[in-house]
């Protein structure tokens, strides 16, 4: 009878254990784990998962052909791809469905420059005869791009001629990668806005009050028309004083007396002496 009541209890309670661990793995707690000792990771690299999270849920594919030969790839970031094994982080599928995993989330590394950041899988299946057979790695070159959260998800190269140190190299446009546009205006920029603000509602409230109020016509709707005039006045006189050339109290040069240029004197008159 306790037996009974026991196996009853499980089965009731595995629908619930089911959705839970299926919510545990939908909010990822396959999580990329950083190479190095647990708990002593980088503050930058856990500072550069965190701007990744925006991108967790999302899968990326991509598709090279190489010969006669057509591979799929398929890349999430910090979680596991589906149907690719424990920890599978970035997969390689060929023609006839074989997966290879290129890459592990339990082996992370993580970098980052002013508009990039490269994400690195380690831990993938061991190369067959190239490479010297070691693990694969996948890097991923994130780059910034402000159009769209997740972009274009491309293949750039594998480089696999090499003895040891081998790769594929893979680019993500994404707005993750791109720094914060710092909006703060300077104490210029605010004084000449709002200068130009105050300009703006002068004229354009001036400019009403004339037409409607006043009932001004032509070049009279614009405010304080005649002070303007008046103003515009003043500074052509005071320009042209200034930057106009033009002779000033020249002196006389000195000239030859002759008859010629003697001006005859004028004639006194004394009549005012005579007697009456």
């Amino acid at each position: 009878m306790f037996l009974g009541g026991r196996m009853s209890l499980a089965h009731a309670c595995m629908p619930a254990i089911l959705l839970a661990l299926a919510i545990s793995r939908a909010t990822g707690k396959n999580e990329c784990d950083l190479v190095g000792v647990k708990g002593s990771e980088s503050t930058r690299e856990l500072a550069l998962l965190k701007r990744l999270e925006p991108l967790a849920n999302e899968s990326f594919t991509t598709t090279k052909d190489i010969g006669h030969e057509k591979y799929n790839y398929t890349f999430r970031v910090c979680r596991e791809v589906d149907g690719g094994g424990t920890d599978a982080g970035l997969v390689q599928i060929d023609q006839a469905g074989k997966i290879i995993v290129v890459g592990r989330i339990s082996e992370t590394h993580i970098v980052n420059g002013t508009d990039w950041i490269l994400l690195t899988y380690k831990g993938g299946e061991p190369y067959g005869s190239h490479c010297g057979t070691e693990k694969r790695k996948a890097m991923v070159m994130i780059t910034c791009s402000r159009k769209a959260l997740r972009g274009s998800f491309t293949i750039l190269a594998e480089e696999r001629e090499k003895d040891e140190e081998c790769f594929y190299l893979f680019e993500l446009e994404s707005s993750v990668a791109c720094l914060p546009v710092d909006s703060h205006l300077s104490v210029g920029s605010i004084l000449l806005i709002t200068f130009v603000s105050l300009v703006a509602v002068y004229i354009i409230g001036g400019f009403l009050y004339q037409r409607l109020v006043v009932g001004a016509k032509g070049m009279e709707q614009f405010p304080h028309f005649a002070f303007w005039q008046d103003m515009g006045n003043l500074v052509a006189d005071g320009c042209d004083f200034v930057c106009r050339s033009k002779p000033r109290n020249v002196p006389n040069a000195y000239r030859g007396v002759g008859d010629d240029q003697l001006s005859e004197e004028p004639e006194e008159r004394d009549d005012h002496l005579l007697p009456m």
